[in-house]
Parts: C-alpha cells; sequence; structure tokens
C-alpha cells in the first residue's frame, strides 16, 4: 500500500506545472577598483496592474509613498568600499535600500541602515541618508523590475532601477 501511494504522489509531482515565483530572488553585482557592491531583491512583474502614482499597487503598502524597492524582503545592498552615492556618504559594509515614490516622476534613493528586515518594516530613524534620483522613461514598459549596477570606470559606478515606465538612476563613487 504504502509503495502504492508513493507511486501515486510521485506521478502527481512529476505531472505538476513548475510554479514560477511570481516576484522570484535576484541579484545584481559590479566590482569596481577591485571592491564589490551587491544588490539582493525580488523582483516583481507588473500582470498587468497599474503600479505607481495614485491608486497605484505601490499606494497599498503599508509604509506608502516609501517603497521597499522591489517584494518581499527589503532589498539589500552591501559595499567592500566607502561609497559616494550622488552626495550621501556610505560607509562600506550593509544597509536597506527604499525608494521614495510619493511623485512617481521624482524619486528619492533611501540608504537605510537597518537590515534583514521584512520589505514592509520601515522605520525612517534608521536612514543614513536620501539622495534625488535621476528620471527617465524606458522605451518600451518594463514588465519585471530590475536593477543594474554597472562601473563606468575611473571610480564611478551606476545604480539604476527600472519598472513599469520608470528608470531611476544614481551616481556612486568607490572611495
Amino acid at each position: 500500500m504504502t509503495r502504492i501511494v508513493a507511486g501515486i504522489l510521485l506521478a502527481f509531482a512529476l505531472s505538476a506545472p513548475l510554479v514560477q515565483a511570481q516576484s522570484p530572488a535576484a541579484t545584481e553585482s559590479v566590482t569596481v577598483n577591485g571592491k564589490n557592491l551587491k544588490i539582493a531583491y525580488a523582483a516583481p512583474s507588473v500582470r498587468g496592474r497599474k503600479i505607481f502614482g495614485d491608486g497605484g499597487q505601490i499606494s497599498k503598502d503599508p509604509t506608502y509613498p516609501v517603497w521597499r524597492a522591489g517584494a518581499n524582503s527589503a532589498t539589500a545592498f552591501h559595499t567592500d568600499a566607502d561609497l559616494n552615492i550622488a552626495g550621501l556618504n556610505v560607509p562600506k559594509g550593509d544597509y536597506t535600500l527604499f525608494v521614495d515614490v510619493k511623485n512617481p516622476d521624482a524619486w528619492t534613493l533611501i540608504v537605510n541602515k537597518q537590515t534583514g528586515q521584512w520589505g514592509l518594516t520601515y522605520e525612517a530613524a534608521q536612514d543614513l541618508g536620501r539622495v534625488k534620483m535621476n528620471m527617465s522613461k524606458p522605451p518600451a514598459p518594463i514588465e519585471q523590475l530590475r536593477y543594474t549596477l554597472t562601473d563606468e570606470h575611473g571610480g564611478k559606478a551606476q545604480l539604476q532601477l527600472a519598472w513599469e515606465n520608470h528608470v531611476a538612476s544614481v551616481p556612486i563613487t568607490v572611495k
């Protein structure tokens, strides 16, 4: 009897469609001047929803207008080097990234000292600082949220966050 049940369960497991996470885990990293910068996040998809602005999906989060800049757990950022992010001095270490999206066309990156929390836990008292992001529109809508870290050479890098009809970026200088 046990072998029959095991066989049925195995057959069911093999025939079940693979389920992809709605917001799969993702990482982005870059090495600049021998120092590593890394972002770990969950990448949600638009799936036909309005994301930003009045009535958008993000406005339903309890921390709105502060957004976890991803899904699930808060977006983690690690740097092996001291940085200057658009004028904000960031010592090497671990941080959480949030974005203030109250104005969907003028975002503010928030570097927060608290780490390891669920994405809907935000404490402004833990902010290291905030910087304005450079905004642009993509040539076509971006279905799945993505971070990009690029080496701009000469100790310079760029962090870019793109989703839906928004692309936001900040310059980084590795010290």
